[in-house]
């Protein structure tokens, strides 16, 4: 039986990784090798990248319901645990939505928290 060669594999496999490393700088979009060690690198990056993203969301909307509070009297950490005594479940995303777009309905929150921690 004859022998069959790797070539078409090893091709479908470079152009994959050459593909991914388009709009690369010099070397690194043309030479496989370099191409491979930047896509991985990439890759490596772009799923920190992701997990980073949902971490300065978070950071964001905290900043934002803290300087909400802070007009209403009230610190961070204060109008959190009044909104738990109260037994209010909001998101830190739907609060900092609030903050922004919605100062009476915060205001409003910001009262009932106070009426709880006093």
């Amino acid at each position: 039986m004859a022998r069959i060669k790797g070539g078409l594999n090893a091709r479908k496999k470079h152009n994959r990784v050459l593909k991914l490393a388009k709009g690369y700088r010099g070397a690194r979009s043309n030479q496989y090798r370099i191409a491979k060690q930047s896509v991985m690198r990439a890759m490596a990056e772009a799923y920190k990248g992701r997990k980073e993203k949902k971490r300065q969301m978070r950071q964001l909307w905290i900043a934002r319901i803290n300087a909400a509070a802070r007009l209403n009297g009230l610190s961070y950490s204060k109008f959190m645990y009044g909104l738990k005594l109260a037994e209010v479940e909001i998101n830190r995303k739907m609060l900092a939505e609030m903050a922004v777009n919605d100062p009476e309905g915060f205001k409003s929150l910001a009262d009932l928290v106070k009426e709880k921690v006093a």
